[in-house]
């Protein structure tokens, strides 16, 4: 055991310390006959027959008219539904159930990504979620800033995907949307519409059912709440009014965000401004604390950290000097298109209280802190997962639970052998480091339990979801607005 790290006899603390010592990094009608003696007279019969037919037409439209009903998240009057025809074959509409599907491309700040969802909607019922296709790219679409031509042929090749994926009969009625996030907003202006704008022309050519705000650069508290929308959507908390809430936290690589649904009145009164958003969902209005930190996604910390700019290369080629990196690390760094020259700073001090206290420098006074975290169950995803499967914290395929003082046992541990093994994870001490302190700025204590998962019911946790919930919303109210 490497200096620092004390393992307990027993427990988790126990189990944690030698993994990381020795685990990898890494109704059919039927008439019965009357056999008695009444006879019936003749001219009883065609009336019979006649009626009979008028009862049986009436009740098959009657039974198939649930099954034309479009799909609706808000379950708002029939006429002001989404205005997506049916166009059902063979198969598709299997016990009343229409089929839907929605595109939602996410432009990321390292990738871009699509998500294909299959939905279908029982008689007279909130929809369910069927099926998803994820397929993801990179770079990010800000990569392309000052080539936007190129920019094209991934959102093709990711558009290929859909019309696989997608029966043809279902295409023109389809939305198709790209919301862009932390890589576009930290963009010039101009540059971020020029590349919107090509994306909006690709999406033009497809088939798929387009509007004029189909592409647009996501809000940050926006991607909170959907993400939010999307770990309660598929934990089932929306479907029962009154039922309890889950939180979540996303670290993304330029923005992180954190949504839950308060149930303190005092959480509301202290939450500063724009911290707090409404959102109406199934007939229920919330009020959401949901808040995007720009600049505090992964990547952005680690420019940070580092003392760099963001979008601006070290001035006169400098070397970026961190205490968060192996003494003796030389290297190269490339973010936002800039590559940055790196190496670790010459000490003989302890590398995890040095670089613990340059992290705090760069989140003094930048994150809000709320006491009701304590009491509400998190999920969290993203870099978040990764770098705990990337320690042997949970397990890289089904994810898992830990303790936010996993990240900190962890972090102390990866510092203090960073100088035996500088070139294999030379970001790890960092990033753990970083991960630890933003989550104690959050309000969460060290024994504070999270689940981590990239998936639920094999559906990705990713803001996805509640964003096309939201379009889909949008329409129904264009499309009704009394409503």
């Amino acid at each position: 055991m490497k200096k620092g790290i004390h393992c307990e006899t027993s427990g988790k603390t126990s189990y944690l310390c030698q993994q990381l010592q020795h685990g990898p990094w890494q109704t059919r009608m039927r008439k019965m006959p009357n056999h008695g003696s009444l006879r019936v007279a003749k001219v009883v019969y065609p009336l019979g027959l006649c009626v009979g037919l008028f009862i049986y037409v009436a009740y098959i439209k009657w039974h198939r008219a649930p099954a034309t009903q479009a799909f609706s998240i808000t379950g708002v009057a029939p006429g002001a539904r989404w205005s997506q025809q049916a166009h059902s074959s063979p198969g598709t509409a299997a016990h009343g159930h229409e089929v839907f599907y929605g595109i939602m491309f996410d432009a990321g700040s390292t990738g871009t990504r699509v998500h294909i969802f299959q939905f279908a909607q029982p008689p007279r019922e909130t929809p369910t979620l069927t099926h998803e296709t994820f397929k993801a790219l990179k770079p990010g679409l800000s990569a392309y800033a000052d080539d936007v031509e190129k920019s094209a042929q991934g959102i093709q090749e990711l558009l290929d995907v859909a019309k696989q994926d997608i029966p043809s009969d279902f295409w023109k009625a389809t939305p198709l949307v790209l919301k862009a996030t932390a890589g576009l907003r930290l963009l010039p202006g101009e540059k971020a519409q020029k590349l919107l704008q090509k994306v909006k022309e690709v999406f033009k050519a497809s088939p798929f059912l387009v509007g004029d705000d189909c592409v647009s650069v996501m809000n940050g508290t926006d991607e909170g709440v959907s993400a939010w929308i999307t770990i309660n959507f598929l934990t089932g908390s929306l479907k029962t009014p009154g039922g309890s809430s889950v939180g979540m936290l996303d670290l993304g690589g330029g923005s992180t965000q954190i949504a839950f649904l308060p149930r303190v009145e005092g959480t509301l009164e202290a939450s500063p401004p724009g911290y707090l958003t409404a959102l109406r969902m199934f007939n229920r209005t919330y009020k959401l604390y949901s808040y995007s930190y720009l600049g505090l996604g992964l990547m952005s910390a680690r420019l940070a950290i580092l003392g760099g700019v963001e979008g601006q290369p070290a001035e006169d080629g400098k070397e970026l000097v961190s205490p968060c990196l192996s003494p003796s690390f030389k290297g190269e760094w490339e973010h936002a298109e800039v590559t940055y020259r790196i190496s670790g700073q010459k000490t003989a001090a302890n590398l995890h209280e040095l670089c613990a206290t340059r992290v705090s420098e760069v989140l003094r006074n930048r994150v809000h802190r709320t006491e009701e975290v304590k009491h509400v169950d998190f999920y969290a995803f993203s870099y978040y997962y990764d770098l705990a499967a990337g320690v042997g914290l949970i397990d890289a395929e089904k994810g898992g639970s830990l303790v936010v003082g996993d990240f900190e046992i962890a972090a102390k541990y990866v510092c203090q052998t960073l100088e035996t093994q500088p070139q294999r994870s030379p970001f790890a001490c960092m990033d753990l480091t970083y991960v630890t302190l933003l989550l104690q700025e959050f309000g969460f204590p060290r024994s504070k339990v999270l689940k981590l998962t990239r998936k639920i019911n094999n559906v990705e946790t990713s803001w996805a979801l509640g964003a096309i919930f939201h379009y889909i919303d949008s329409l129904n109210r264009q499309k009704s607005p009394a409503s």
